[in-house]
């Protein structure tokens, strides 16, 4: 789980920056998407481990959700601008 759960939170910076290296509003947006479909996977193994007593999530939980307001934003925004 411990694998995973680094795999998940490592693939979140590294899909925008692979997205803003592309070169283009619609493929950062897909790549923002990508991030933060890993975002939520490492919000699940969170959850799962908060639920076997591996680890007190409080200040973790807050940290997902502050990343995944952020990402959901910034999609958002490059969505107006592609229109």
């Amino acid at each position: 789980m411990t694998a995973q759960m680094r795999r998940a939170a490592v693939s979140v910076p590294a899909n925008i920056a692979e997205g803003a290296a592309r070169g283009s509003t619609r493929e950062l947006r897909r790549f923002i998407a990508i991030a933060a479909a890993s975002l939520s996977e490492l919000d699940t193994h969170i959850e799962i481990a908060r639920r076997l007593g591996y680890l007190n999530t409080d200040n973790l939980q807050h940290q997902v959700d502050t990343v995944s307001a952020v990402l959901m934003g910034l999609g958002t925004s490059l969505k107006q601008k592609l229109k």
